[in-house]
């Protein structure tokens, strides 16, 4: 057994994570008895505490999809919870429509958080980082505006009394127990997403959005998805704050209220569960340990912020990860295992060709690619070479459609290839690799891989919500085959390991298994060799060959000119944008222009 086997043991069912990487079940357990026990206390204000901890959670619970998991920075979310608990109470009260019960209340609220969740979130598709939060934080003004100046129905200034849930959900016990169990709840739900492709795809398209577009994760749908499920669940939150309040106005929505959510999931840590619900309890808690100095709420929800950042960047969640206290062999070897391609890709024919034809691409004044004529065969490895600046990942990204041409045209075969669409180009089976690793260091080596996969899923968001039997079938069969991946590229043992954890070398061959999840018709490789041994290169050598026997057209672009004249059928030599020679190996070493201008004497 090689070194790299030994450095983690296999997962089971038993070990199966609630949310977040490597998360056992027992310490939701234990928080949700903590609570549950809290009638054996007597003491019925810190019941109260706990049951607004449990509908903070609500809220946060789905916020954290959208901040821990999307990276969206939505600081104003306390909107959706004015929303909520407004809407129930107008309608419990009877103020527009005759009075409903209070639970048909909070089902409207949640209809209505969902539907303005989108609107919150439809600038994020084009809006990012601070302008974003900014776009939030106005969209709460503009709600706390309508609750004082709309007086016939939210009461204005003065406020309008909160619904009363039935018998036995009215007394301090019953509604704790209540709101813990919505929280539980909601709990499940959020993990359910945020362990599918889904919750991947989220994460993906915060730390590596070209590499997301690259795997057919459509972003705007996805995120359409989340602030909906947010909203609705910001707002259900809204509706149990009003029950607990028992009467609202609008000062009770506060900017250190919309803070502490924010900071709740940072400090937690991005891509968990658990750390935001830590963080949850600890916010909460704390004006009431530190009640003097409740006037400094913000200051000590900033300073608490810093200390985060500066002393543990990852949050609680990079303090509870297991995944980080693991040793890591120190003299580790990356050994492919070709013969895993049997099962993972098994012998595919493919008789149609990728072909450009004519392509032109200008920036600006400069003509990046010039008339470039480029044929990719299924079975083969053609290679792209030429000189810095020559147009070979240009080139690239626009047969991965990052790039429009002004001039040319693409093809599979007959089927012309669409200019643009990156996100469609995992559909038709084109996968590619980046110059700089594109991963996402906080989840493990086994998540970056079943990111590739994404395009196969079946199971809608509903389904993977609920965890219905498809989704898990799915999962399994994921699971599976990205571990095939793992062990076609040589990197088994560490699956179970964070990304950012690997070597640079470690992190080429990553790469290209979360490729071969798609079980690729084409392959672009972009200077797969950069920072790699001579072993190394070699080993990868065998490694695209054998892909390529495989019935996969690999489009290979490289500097290192042994691998290239090793392993290629076909060679195409770029300089200035422009076709310089094509042809086998041989032909190209003996090519006395490409000699010149690129091989040197």
């Amino acid at each position: 057994m090689d070194a790299m086997t030994e450095t983690a043991p296999p997962r089971t069912e038993a070990a199966a994570r609630l949310a977040g990487p490597l998360t056992p079940l027992w310490p939701f357990l234990l928080l949700l008895a903590i609570g549950l026990a809290m009638p054996l206390t007597g003491n019925e204000y810190w019941g109260l505490i706990v049951t607004r901890m449990a509908i903070y959670w609500v809220l946060v619970a789905g916020l954290n999809l959208i901040v821990g998991y999307a990276g969206q920075l939505a600081i104003g979310y306390v909107a959706l919870l004015t929303i909520g608990a407004y809407t129930t109470s107008v309608l419990a009260a009877g103020n527009v429509l005759p009075p409903l019960p209070a639970f048909a209340a909070l089902g409207v609220a949640g209809l209505a958080g969902a539907v303005f969740g989108v609107v919150v979130g439809l600038p994020a598709l084009r809006l990012r980082t601070f302008y974003f939060a900014m776009t939030t934080l106005g969209f709460a003004t503009i709600v706390t505006q309508i609750t004082l100046a709309w007086q016939d129905v939210t009461g204005g200034g003065i406020g309008i009394a909160g619904p009363m849930l039935p018998e036995p959900l009215d007394t301090t016990w019953g509604f704790l127990y209540f709101c813990l169990g919505f929280a539980a709840l909601c709990t499940w739900l959020t993990a359910n997403i945020a362990r599918s492709r889904f919750g991947r795809a989220l994460v993906a398209v915060r730390d590596a959005e070209v590499a997301a577009e690259a795997s057919g994760i459509h972003k705007p749908k996805l995120l359409v998805l989340v602030f909906i499920l947010a909203g609705a669940l910001a707002a259900m939150a809204g509706g149990l704050f009003a029950t607990l309040q028992t009467y609202i106005t609008p000062d009770a929505f506060t900017f250190d209220l919309s803070l502490l959510f924010f900071i709740a999931v940072l400090i937690g840590g991005r891509g968990s569960i658990l750390g935001p619900l830590l963080g949850t309890v600890i916010l909460t808690l704390l004006p009431e340990i530190a009640a003097p100095l409740a006037a400094w709420s913000t200051f000590l929800y900033a300073a608490l912020l810093l200390v985060i950042v500066l002393a543990m960047p990852g949050g609680i969640a990079a303090l509870i990860d297991p995944r980080n206290r693991r040793k890591l062999p120190e003299h580790r070897v990356i050994t492919p295992q070709p013969t895993a391609l049997d099962a993972l890709l098994g012998r595919r024919e493919v008789p149609a060709s990728l072909t450009l034809r004519g392509i032109v691409l200008s920036f600006g004044g400069v003509r990046a690619i010039d008339g470039v004529d480029l044929e990719v065969t299924p079975g083969q490895v053609h290679g792209l070479i030429g000189p810095n600046g020559s147009g070979k990942t240009t080139t690239l990204n626009v047969i991965s459609g990052y790039y429009r041409p002004e001039a040319g045209s693409m093809a599979i075969g007959p089927a012309p290839l669409p200019a643009g669409e990156p996100q469609g180009r995992a559909g038709l089976r084109i996968a590619r690799t980046f110059q700089t690793p594109r991963l996402i260091g906080e989840a493990s080596v086994l998540e970056n891989v079943m990111i590739g996969g994404t395009t196969d899923g079946r199971a809608g968001f509903a389904e993977a919500l609920l965890a219905l039997p498809r989704q898990r079938q799915e999962e399994r069969e994921f699971e599976a085959r990205a571990r095939l991946a793992l062990e076609a590229v040589g990197l088994a043992g560490l699956a179970e390991v964070r990304a950012d954890r690997l070597q640079h070398s470690e992190l080429r061959f990553m790469e290209i298994a979360r490729t071969l999840m798609l079980r690729p018709a084409f392959l672009l490789l972009d200077e797969p060799a950069a920072g790699l041994s001579t072993e190394e290169i070699r080993r990868l050598g065998a490694l695209i060959r054998s892909i390529s026997r495989h019935g996969t057209g690999v489009l290979l672009v490289e500097h290192h000119a042994d691998l290239i004249f090793d392993i290629c059928d076909q060679v195409t030599v770029l300089n200035l944008g422009k076709v310089l020679a094509a042809g086998t190996p041989a032909e190209i070493r003996v090519h006395k222009e490409v000699v010149s201008a690129y091989l040197g004497a």
